[in-house]
């Protein structure tokens, strides 16, 4: 019988123990190959996780999106270029697993609201960074961005998990965003950028990862009744 309860819950506590020392060292730590690889081992943990668990094609697309943003995660330090070539290419494949499991039916406010995060989270992102050139090549990543919290929030997935971790993610990447316009020389982004990114992660896992065993196994009991 296929268990809808994942496994290796402790390497998913070791993610979230990974993802919060890193946020609580991150300022006592020197800058070198070390922190980098600390930084990509939270995500890199729940990627790990999630392969573990996979089962079915939506549950390895799951974990291809959370290794795609550990390799950002890593590359982000390296090169802003490829970091958000590869977080892009996440989001990409998260909007296609959202979209291939969309509700069919959901109240006007839910639709609003995730046409505001397709569609406004570019938007804000073309408007925060103080270097006007740079705004297009923003809002076109936030556009792929917008895509993945939209498509979460309008998808079968649990909307307080999943969509509340991409909502999270979204918020945390117009942070950094603003921390290169009006926001440069407050401390808020310093404060919030990792923890709402590495929660809405944990959360985006956990949720996924659930519902698609859930699924699963009602799937396998529907063929042998």
């Amino acid at each position: 019988m296929t268990s809808n309860l994942p496994r290796y819950s402790l390497l998913f506590a070791a993610a979230l123990i990974a993802g919060a020392s890193f946020w609580i060292g991150d300022k006592q730590i020197a800058h070198g190959a070390a922190a980098i690889a600390w930084k990509g081992s939270g995500v890199a943990l729940l990627a790990l996780w999630a392969a573990l668990n996979a089962r079915s094609r939506d549950g390895w697309q799951i974990a291809l999106v959370l290794a795609l943003g550990a390799i950002g995660d890593v590359l982000l330090e390296l090169s802003r270029d490829a970091g958000a070539a590869a977080f892009l290419a996440g989001h990409i494949v998260a909007a296609a697993l959202y979209w291939r499991h969309r509700r069919t039916v959901q109240s006007a406010s839910q639709t609003t609201l995730a046409v505001l995060l397709l569609m406004g989270t570019p938007f804000i992102a073309f408007l925060l960074p103080a270097d006007r050139a740079a705004a297009p090549l923003f809002a076109i990543y936030a556009l792929g961005l917008g895509a993945m919290a939209g498509s979460a929030w309008a998808s079968s997935f649990p909307r307080y998990r999943v969509g509340l971790g991409a909502a999270m993610f979204a918020a945390s990447d117009l942070l950094i965003f603003a921390k290169l316009g009006p926001l440069a020389t407050s401390p808020l982004p310093g404060w919030l950028i990792w923890p709402l990114y590495f929660a809405g992660q944990a959360l985006i896992a956990w949720g996924a990862v659930t519902t698609i065993l859930r699924w699963k196994a009602d799937d396998d009991l529907h063929h042998r009744l």
